[in-house]
């Protein structure tokens, strides 16, 4: 017996629909790539998103269509995530912190016929355009005033590109489960690969965002995501916001602490999202300029792991309820968070950090398990360790055009991360697959050591990895990133970490240095620090 209820697909366009006619006079704002600070609206995104999905039809773009984007967190940029969708084409968002010749494979392996590129990144765009096989348009996201002279073949404004149409559009009836953004990792070996998400997934993902053991989203939210549009697509804000009517700030290029202090203050901005380098530089300006924003009551960091020192500063310093978010962009990127329990509150702030280094537990719509080598489901006491599988309406069942088999034979996606889940279902990781190092016989999480390291007050970043020994087979080194106008030495920092980790978990090593080098997406390469420490 079915239901007598009506029946509608779930889709990107619905979402934009409801932020314009249900909160159409809600503050978009924006500090645009041409430097001024420009206030919009709902209402305002939805009609020119309308006039994009015209413009694209002009142009010849149909459903199935990828049209690449290489920007900013703006408003032309959020008005292509719902343009572009909404008309049935696949927004394909770009990092621009990749190496060239990863852009160059993205873009004709997804055979982008369109790229929307804003000003900062036209050379970029410029010195590969001879080799992307297949676009036949760029529109630079820009007006006629300041748009560059380039080299680009059939290049316009945005401006121009969308003006001449009139926003009266009706949004097509699609599939749910049709194609709508494509998002490549770079998490994987060999060639990035291509998590392709649905209307469906999109939608559910950003219901799941919004629920309040989540991001806690309302029409009363005012919300600034740091992390890029170019991340997962912005860990799904952009359709958060829109489902739920969300004051909406977007920074721009200006990511430094000042131009972000700035906007969290004047645009009384109540959550942020970003990955934790970005806030422990945030949190040191705090101090020193004594300006934290007094609006601020949730800062949610994902992207690696956050140090615990990190944590109790938010919390405890600066009065900011902290979350840990984990995912992936094969999870749309939605796999857990950190948040706490009542009970977990009259923790002290120390202990109550230290919990909050794990990952957190699913929202409702995700599944997660260990299993051992063999595939065995192992149990949820926090103490089995195994690889961490997912699966739920949000997560890929496999690559864009790709035939191999992703999927556990019962229909699990594992991840390549190691971890406990306890009896609360609170996920920890305790390391990648890759990163475990075996040392005579014992296993040493690289993460375990690395969060000890960093509660040190004179460590601010810190990476270990395991090198050859011919006794042990592997031993771990650490490489540490001091915190600023301090001078901390091997032996300080060993004997802070002896009283957690057993003797065999010590590094053999401490080496400091002035950065560590970080990937497109926020996370330390531990790649290069193996090709450069590998003598050990």
């Amino acid at each position: 017996m079915r239901g007598r209820m009506m029946e509608g697909p779930l889709l990107i366009s619905n979402l934009i629909e409801h932020a314009g006619r249900v909160h159409g006079d809600q503050q978009i704002v924006t500090r645009t790539v041409e430097g001024p600070i420009v206030h919009s609206t709902w209402g305002e995104v939805l009609r020119r998103s309308k006039q994009l999905a015209q413009a694209m039809t002009e142009a010849g773009i149909g459903r199935g269509d990828r049209v690449a984007t290489l920007g900013w967190n703006t408003q032309r940029h959020l008005e292509a995530y719902f343009g572009v969708s909404g008309m049935g084409a696949v927004c394909h968002t770009l990092n621009p912190r990749l190496h060239a010749t990863q852009l160059i494979y993205i873009m004709n392996h997804a055979e982008d016929r369109v790229l929307l590129v804003d000003i900062t990144f036209v050379p970029l765009v410029e010195a590969v355009a001879d080799k992307l096989r297949t676009v036949e348009r760029y529109v630079v996201m820009t007006d006629a005033a300041h748009m560059p002279d380039t080299s680009l073949p059939s290049a316009v404004s945005y401006e121009e590109f969308i003006g001449g149409h009139s926003g009266n559009y009706s949004w097509p009836t699609l599939d749910e489960s049709a194609a709508s953004a494509l998002c490549y990792t770079s998490g994987t070996t060999g060639n990035p690969k291509g998590a392709l998400y649905s209307h469906r997934s999109t939608v559910l993902h950003a219901m799941g965002v919004a629920m309040p053991d989540v991001f806690n989203l309302s029409r009363a939210t005012s919300v600034l995501p740091i992390v890029p549009q170019f991340h997962a697509c912005a860990w799904g804000l952009p359709y958060a916001t829109a489902a739920t009517g969300s004051k909406l700030v977007m920074p721009g290029p200006r990511l430094d602490h000042e131009g972000l202090t700035e906007l969290l203050q004047d645009e009384a901005v109540h959550f942020c999202a970003g990955v934790p380098s970005v806030f422990l530089g945030l949190v040191q300006h705090w101090r020193e300029t004594g300006n934290a924003p007094s609006s601020l009551e949730m800062v949610l960091l994902g992207g690696a792991a956050p140090p615990q020192s990190l944590i109790a500063a938010l919390e405890g310093e600066f009065d900011i309820e902290f979350r840990h978010g984990w995912g992936m962009t094969e999870t749309s990127p939605l796999g857990s968070v950190n948040t706490l329990l009542p009970s977990h509150r009259s923790w002290p702030v120390d202990e109550r950090s230290a919990f909050q280094t794990k990952q957190g537990r699913p929202p409702f719509g995700i599944e997660l398990r260990i299993v051992d080598q063999d595939g065995a489901v192992l149990p949820h006491d926090g103490h089995a360790f195994g690889e961490l599988q997912v699966r739920g309406p949000w997560v890929v069942d496999g690559y864009f055009r790709s035939d191999a088999e992703e999927l556990s034979p019962d229909g699990w996606f594992p991840t390549g991360d190691v971890a406990t889940i306890d009896a609360d279902a609170y996920v920890q990781i305790t390391d990648r697959i890759k990163d475990l190092i075996k040392s005579g016989g014992e296993w040493i999480s690289s993460i375990d050591v690395e969060n000890t390291a960093m509660g040190h007050a004179d460590i601010a970043m810190a990476a270990v990895i395991g090198v050859p020994d011919e006794k042990w087979g592997e031993r771990p080194i650490l490489i540490a990133v001091p915190t600023p106008d301090t001078e901390p030495t091997s032996e300080r920092i060993l004997e802070y970490l002896s009283h957690s980790l057993a003797k065999w978990q010590l590094p053999d090593a401490v080496i400091f240095v002035d950065a560590l080098p970080m990937g497109a997406t926020g996370k330390v390469q531990k790649t290069k620090l193996r090709e450069e420490y590998a003598g050990g």
